[in-house]
């Protein structure tokens, strides 16, 4: 079965740093689309960040350009999200997706929760 698996979340500081990880297994890794997508309360759901496993073209929601990187390690079947600068603004739970495109995702994991004090 397809599996997502995210984990790296935490509570830190406004400006700190964090890394989240998502393991696939289950479909073609090197020919996907696997994003990070966040909720939190009282806010539209947002496509922050996504990587096509097959040629590392990335996309970015502006609210996050220059403070996030993704990345992927094809090898390890597993995506990344570095989180640098972080704002009490980014506090969502964060899922891990992928599906064919980006931001058109087939397959969710349970999502990891970032808390940023202020």
């Amino acid at each position: 079965e397809v599996q997502l698996q995210a984990s790296g979340g935490g509570l830190v500081q406004t400006g700190g740093s964090l890394r989240l990880s998502c393991a696939a297994s289950g479909f073609t890794f090197d020919d996907y689309a696997i994003g990070w997508v966040r909720q939190a309360p009282g806010k539209e759901r947002e496509d922050v960040s996504c990587i096509v496993t097959s040629d590392g073209s990335t996309r970015y929601a502006d609210s996050v350009k220059g403070r996030f990187t993704i990345s992927r390690d094809n090898a390890k079947r597993t995506v990344y999200l570095q989180m640098n600068g972080l704002k009490p603004d980014d506090t969502a739970l964060y899922y891990c997706a992928g599906g064919e495109y980006c931001n058109e995702y087939d397959y969710w994991g349970r999502g990891t929760l970032v808390t940023v004090s202020s």
